[in-house]
């Protein structure tokens, strides 16, 4: 069974393009990833603010592009690319938990 994932592209600042993931990123669904990631040549944004699981096949194909992309993530995000070492080999920006969980009362 897939997990549920989608992405939306549109224009990013200075001429990147920015790819948005929502869902989940794991096995099932890391190769729909790579496809989103290999279709946009050149530098590009990815935007998991609204990703809630990352696991290691959704890792392994962020490295494989880590030379070309930057991150935006939240929180909830950051200790699996923190510890992965992605944040090491790419540009990471965290930005405020949007979401309902990630709210703070």
């Amino acid at each position: 069974m897939t997990t549920s994932l989608t992405f939306t592209s549109g224009p990013g600042p200075a001429g990147t393009v920015v790819v948005k993931a929502v869902g989940e990123i794991d096995m099932s669904n890391s190769d729909a990833l790579a496809a989103a990631l290999d279709d946009i040549p050149g530098r590009l944004v990815l935007d998991l603010t609204e990703v809630e699981y990352l696991d290691s096949a959704g890792l392994s194909v962020l490295f494989g592009h880590a030379d070309r992309i930057e991150l935006v993530t939240t929180s909830l995000l950051e200790p699996v690319v923190a510890i992965s070492g992605l944040a090491e080999m790419t540009t990471v920006r965290i930005v405020e938990d949007s979401s309902e969980h990630g709210r703070r009362p």
